[in-house]
């Protein structure tokens, strides 16, 4: 069911009044209110028009859900009570509204599992899974709390990803503006001081004037090119399997990022295949999830080769052998566990190393860019001031000679 906000007329006293209400279609909406004595002006789908952006539900809505679904139902409450109960104490009204829509299914007789299904774009095949297996096995308390504590660390996971990108943007965008001011501010005025002095313009300046005048005469066509090339790859990898399939690819061999992102999805892989696993999934169903989860299509289709061996009954620790981009740790703690019985214990621990090593890679991945980048930012700097104060220098000496 969808939530539509309307404004109607009160048919008896004429007053304007605003509100939601759940129906199938637009129509029925409409219907609803006029069986309700309203008289419909607009009736518009919740999500609808240019401010639809602003209400989402975040990963941090989502998150906040799941862990008090979890301790509600943990303490007892029944479903329905523990779905309405989370729905009167969330502050996100686009999750208020989608826990108001998921209890109203439950409360017609779905169960928890097809009425979260609804909702693909928000709740993901392992958190589906999870739900599933809860249900089915009376630990749906637990599952949640499994799935809260999981998308805790991966968006704490990914925050530090960023967090270490932003202090490099930082000083890119230093260096454009650096850069930009002194092609139009300074540039221009050495070739206006060279034009009166009857001088002939050094090569390197003459480069930096020519830069200069095309950016100033053509900076429209510029942003034109810079906007559709940037929407263009947008496009392209969000949109398109070969250009999602060149991006990952990109992930997993870029210089100095690529090794993070090998072990962010081996971790990923082995903390899911944990989860599925603990919670009571058949073997070969979670290594299908957990092989999704990874979130990149070449590491999926690589780690997809082992599904065929389990299915031949060979035991996962095999499956996972010699396979691209699985680092060796996880098969084998995958055979420790297949012999001590504990095999989700022995994935988790896997997944445990592979995240704390991201943590201290991603500390010495911002220390050692910082310099980088400023040696960078001082060769540009340099050829700038090369091309501008050096000519100015070289006309002073010869007026004073």
């Amino acid at each position: 069911m969808k939530r539509y906000n309307y404004k109607a007329k009160e048919k008896e006293t004429g007053k304007i009044v605003k509100g939601s209400v759940q129906a199938e279609t637009e129509s029925i909406a409409g219907r609803l209110l006029i069986d309700q004595g309203y008289i419909p002006q607009t009736v518009t789908e919740e999500g609808t028009g240019l401010l639809s952006g602003m209400n989402r539900v975040t990963t941090k809505d989502r998150i906040m859900f799941t862990r008090q679904l979890s301790t509600l139902i943990g303490a007892g409450l029944p479903l329905a009570v523990s779905l309405r109960t989370v729905a009167e104490q969330t502050q996100s009204k686009a999750m208020k509204n989608v826990v108001e829509e998921i209890l109203a299914s439950v409360e017609s007789g779905k169960t928890l599992f097809d009425s979260f299904s609804q909702y693909p774009d928000l709740f993901n095949g392992v958190y589906l899974a999870l739900i599933k297996a809860g249900e089915v096995s009376g630990t749906l308390d637990l599952a949640l709390k499994r799935l809260a504590d999981q998308e805790e660390k991966d968006a704490a996971m990914m925050s530090k990803i960023r967090g270490a990108l932003v202090y490099p943007a930082i000083i890119l965008v230093v260096i454009i503006a650096v850069l930009a001011f002194m092609m139009i501010m300074v540039v221009p005025q050495v070739k206006g001081l060279y034009e009166d002095m009857g001088e002939e313009l050094p090569e390197l300046t003459q480069l930096l004037v020519g830069i200069s005048d095309f950016f100033g005469n053509f900076w429209w066509l510029v942003l034109i090119i810079v906007a559709a090339t940037v929407g263009g790859l947008w496009y392209a990898v969000k949109k398109t399997p070969t250009g999602r399939h060149i991006a990952d690819n990109f992930k997993l061999h870029v210089p100095i990022f690529g090794g993070l992102f090998r072990k962010l999805y081996v971790s990923r892989f082995a903390r899911t295949a944990e989860m599925m696993l603990a919670t009571g999934v058949p073997m070969l169903e979670s290594v299908k999830i957990a092989v999704n989860a990874t979130n990149n299509v070449i590491v999926e289709e690589e780690y997809s080769k082992a599904l065929e061996p389990i299915k031949g009954g060979k035991p996962l620790s095999e499956s996972l052998k010699d396979k691209n981009y699985m680092l060796p740790l996880v098969p084998q703690m995958a055979s420790i566990g297949e012999e001590s019985g504990k095999i989700d214990e022995m994935l988790g621990k896997a997944a445990q190393v592979y995240e704390n090593e991201l943590d201290e890679q991603i500390n010495s991945i911002s220390t050692m860019i910082e310099p980088i980048l400023m040696v960078i930012m001082a060769g540009l700097i340099g050829v700038v001031i090369g091309g501008t104060l050096l000519p100015i220098y070289s006309l002073v000496n010869s007026v004073a000679v």
